[in-house]
């Protein structure tokens, strides 16, 4: 009897240890979330390109574009790295793999010179993805990824430097993705003990992956989701995705019934077509946005953790410049009243707070910068 007190005993002064480490790391989440009150996605740089040589990542994004996020109010930049693209590196890769890890050094050491916090956000590519749906192997190989790459930046500021495990998992299975993110966070905290990691739902990290979630045992994270709500007027013109989003342009926000007829002619096929109409009868404006975040809020709140959206946006090409910033405008006042830190999708992308093109100094959107509320320092 003796020995089993004593063993229930320590059992419960370790538990209570751990309570009290899960505390303090709340805490530091809750304080580290200030530096992710308003950014930028750096898409397009490491990630979501077939091309990863030197000529291109240098002239792609360069100091000047990140001396011009700082410029622009931005607090942090997300910085999105292809997954297989790291492994070849980290793995002696040659070509464009062989400097690849110095030259992200080298972006990740300029976000922060520029006072800027930064999100090492681990983008693979759907196929790297299929592989965690299916094998135990390819989550040891992502697993042992994450150990090498927190290893590299745990160096730097914890302060300024966060972890975000994957972006937007792809896995229907709520429940595998949640021993997988359990799994790798763990290690993530054994090579950098003092960052804090970024964890989100399942799937695309929508809002319901988001409120499907239950939070890790570690105390130091930031949960995240994404808003693209609804897809219908934010994805207009978009060749991914659901495939008659192509068909579609100049959809009005707020939504409004006028000229609806004529915009759901521009779907061939009636079920699609259905789906548009209700887009229109949904009466999709500010209020309707701002009860989708108090959701997430309130999720939040209920598990005293810290949230984050780090992205949201509208596909420029096909869309009415004036209903886009309204659309932008609506999002970003309905994160910040809810205490909701944000970060755009994208820089200089489709959905971009500015357009460059062929090295060419970037062009500013200044509606758009209007619309996130940024006044330039």
């Amino acid at each position: 009897m003796r020995l089993a007190f004593a063993g229930f005993a320590v059992c419960a002064a370790l538990a209570v240890s751990a309570a009290a480490q899960s505390n303090a790391g709340v805490e530091t989440a809750f304080t580290r979330a200030q530096h992710l009150r308003h950014g930028i996605n750096a898409s397009g740089w490491f990630a979501q390109s077939g091309d990863y040589s030197a000529v291109r990542t240098n002239r792609y994004t360069d100091a000047q574009d990140i001396a011009l996020m700082a410029k622009l109010g931005f607090d942090h930049v997300r910085l999105s790295i292809d997954g297989d693209a790291l492994e070849r590196a980290f793995n002696g890769g040659k070509g464009p793999y062989a400097d690849f890890l110095v030259r992200l050094d080298r972006a990740v050491d300029t976000i922060l010179a520029d006072n800027l916090a930064v999100i090492v956000d681990v983008h693979p590519s759907d196929e790297f993805k299929q592989q965690l749906r299916d094998g135990d192997f390819s989550v040891e190989r992502f697993t042992e990824l994450w150990r090498r790459l927190a290893a590299r930046y745990a160096s730097r500021n914890p302060d300024l430097v966060f972890f975000e495990i994957l972006n937007e998992p792809e896995l229907n299975d709520a429940y595998r993705w949640a021993g997988i993110q359990a799994h790798v966070a763990a290690v993530i905290r054994q090579a950098a003990p003092q960052n804090t990691i970024i964890a989100a739902g399942a799937n695309f990290s929508s809002l319901p992956d988001l409120l499907r979630l239950e939070p890790l045992a570690d105390g130091n994270v930031i949960y995240n989701f994404h808003f693209y709500n609804p897809h219908e007027f934010t994805h207009q013109g978009a060749t991914w995705g659901v495939p008659w989003w192509s068909a579609t342009h100049a959809i009005p926000y707020p939504a409004t019934t006028d000229g609806m007829q004529k915009l759901l002619a521009e779907v061939p096929d009636a079920a699609d077509r259905a789906d548009l109409e209700n887009y229109f009868l949904d009466n999709w404006n500010a209020q309707h946005i701002q009860a989708l975040i108090d959701e997430a809020a309130a999720w939040a709140h209920a598990r005293h953790v810290p949230l984050i959206c780090n992205e949201f946006g509208a596909f420029r090409e096909h869309t009415d410049a004036q209903a886009r910033t309204r659309w932008i405008h609506d999002t970003r006042t309905a994160l910040e009243k809810d205490g909701i830190g944000w970060t755009m999708w994208d820089y200089q992308g489709g959905f971009g707070v500015v357009t460059k093109q062929n090295g060419q100094p970037a062009q500013v959107d200044e509606s758009v910068v209007k619309a996130l509320g940024m006044k330039q320092r």
